[in-house]
């Protein structure tokens, strides 16, 4: 008899059809059609390659006896698939059942498919749109005290990437793996949260909107709690795949290298973006895209810590992280904000093993009242942590400025950078030459009555302090490598990564930074 014709295979294939089909009720999937809302089996198969999912956990169901017969999968779906031919592990919530609420079986699913994903060495996708814990499963001490394995995938350590997108509204457990990621992505009309606004209202009185309380802008302006916010579900697609691309399927791995351009030459018009004059605002993305490769640029936060530009990018096809101050936002200060920034992407290129280029212009860190109680010391010194923890190797061009300690938080002289370099006409000091001489002469000046003699005083001084940050200072005596002609900046910039790529990779148990949380 073959396996056609056997009624147990029959049966399994009737079975499995029928909850791949209907899900949680096919009135439901026909509904959410109607209302152009994918399931989460539709989120799958947009985003893998065509034809490679394969289902882990078809049959699982509720525990609780009375729930079985309306909970197939139990509110979770998941498996194995492909992206661009790359193995990978994606899961996510079912809303047709019981509104893809947290429960033991689906939380066993979702864990069992981290736990494959770790021993596979293979990357974790997953899609949230969940109402939170399932009532009554967690109510009482015993239920809440036995939220499933979900924590324990903050044990990760970053050994593979993992990505969420948000596509629906997402609260509970859902939006806890959100936090737990390495890049996040949210589709425009979502919401990501820890609780529903209605918890809200009925908790403390509060009305909020959805939009309010966890959209898209919330999360892409004030957050920063996502990498990037976008308009459909399409574009949160190929965002994943595009940030997976840069990476290895590991951190045991280097990172893919993309196609190399022809030919790495000298560009002399480079130098035009950058004005002279060291008040004048100009966007740094406009540098960045010009010293990497065509295409390449892949910002992750565009609209969070906007002084500071960061992004996954290639030279010489090399995947490189990205971190570059930008004048155009605040004169490229650093601030709370931006520090938290950087010392995401510095946390997820260590682990994956992605050089990070430096691209400075910076004013020195922001000041003031705000910026103080917003932790600007914590996150300054957390960023000069990360930067001396991380394993992965770093260069650094000086474009323009560097004032205060903000060079050195931008990873330059005395920091562990393989290449400090610097352009002619850059100034490295302790603050702006005219801001220094209104401090520290401020008084001297205020006893010369003459305004015309002040100001010829002023001018000197200022000349004078001056001279003194010009970069042949610190290439004097070491502390910067070379001071290269701007054309030349990526040309060096591809010298170093070839040469870098010999380099023997430490196991993830040596490098520190790979451990942190993802902030």
């Amino acid at each position: 008899m073959s396996d056609r014709e056997n009624p147990s295979i029959a049966d399994l294939h009737e079975r499995a059809h029928l909850i791949r089909t209907d899900m949680g009720g096919a009135d439901k999937v026909k509904q959410m059609r109607a209302d152009e809302d994918r399931t989460i089996r539709e989120h799958i198969d947009g985003l893998l390659d065509p034809e490679s999912f394969r289902e882990i956990g078809t049959f699982a169901r509720s525990l609780r006896p009375e729930d079985r017969d309306r909970t197939p999968g139990d509110g979770k779906i998941g498996g194995h698939g492909t992206i661009d031919g790359r193995p990978v592990a994606v899961f996510g919530d079912d809303i047709t059942v019981l509104r893809g609420s947290s429960s033991t079986v689906g939380s066993r699913k979702e864990y069992r498919l981290y736990q494959r994903a770790l021993a596979m060495g293979i990357p974790i996708v997953h899609f949230g749109e969940t109402g939170g814990g399932r009532i009554p499963d967690i109510m009482g001490a015993e239920g809440i005290s036995e939220p499933g394995d979900l924590f324990t995938m903050a044990s990760r350590r970053h050994q593979v990437p993992m990505a969420t997108a948000i596509v629906g509204q997402s609260f509970g457990g859902s939006s806890f793996l959100s936090g737990m990621s390495d890049f996040v992505v949210m589709t425009r009309g979502s919401c990501l949260a820890v609780t529903s606004p209605r918890v809200f209202e009925v908790a403390t009185g509060e009305t909020i909107t959805f939009e309010k309380v966890g959209g898209v802008d919330v999360h892409a302006r004030t957050t920063g709690q996502i990498d990037l916010g976008v308009d459909t579900d399409k574009e949160a697609y190929a965002a994943i795949r595009r940030w997976l691309s840069y990476l290895p399927a590991n951190a045991h791995q280097r990172p893919p290298r993309g196609v190399r351009p022809t030919a790495i030459e000298p560009d002399p018009d480079l130098t035009a973006l950058v004005p002279s004059r060291r008040t004048r605002g100009y966007d740094m993305r406009k540098v960045v895209a010009r010293i990497c490769d065509a295409e390449s640029v892949f910002e992750v936060q565009p609209q969070y810590g906007r002084s500071v530009v960061c992004a996954l990018a290639r030279i010489d096809g090399f995947s490189v992280g990205v971190v570059a101050n930008n004048p155009m936002y605040h004169a490229g200060v650093l601030d709370p904000e931006t520090c938290h920034k950087v010392v995401r992407l510095m946390t997820v290129c260590d682990a994956f093993n992605l050089p990070v280029i430096f691209l400075v212009d910076v004013p020195g860190f922001m000041v003031g009242r705000k910026v103080e109680h917003d932790r600007i010391l914590h996150w300054g010194m957390r960023m000069m942590q990360a930067l001396q923890l991380a394993s992965t190797p770093t260069l650094t061009v000086c474009l323009r400025k560097a004032f205060g300690m903000a060079w050195q938080a931008m990873n330059g002289s005395m920091m562990p950078a393989y290449g400090v370099y610097a352009w002619p006409g850059a100034e490295i000091g302790f603050m702006d030459p005219e801001v220094g001489v209104n401090v520290a002469f401020g008084s001297k000046l205020a006893r010369i009555e003459n305004p015309e003699a002040r100001e010829l005083e002023r001018q000197r001084l200022i000349a004078e302090v001056a001279e003194g940050t010009s970069p042949y200072e610190a290439a004097g005596t070491m502390r910067i490598d070379e001071i290269i002609d701007p054309a030349d900046t990526r040309v060096i910039l591809a010298e170093d990564l070839n040469r870098l790529a010999n380099r023997p990779l430490p196991p993830p148990e040596q490098r520190p930074l790979a451990w942190w949380p993802s902030c």
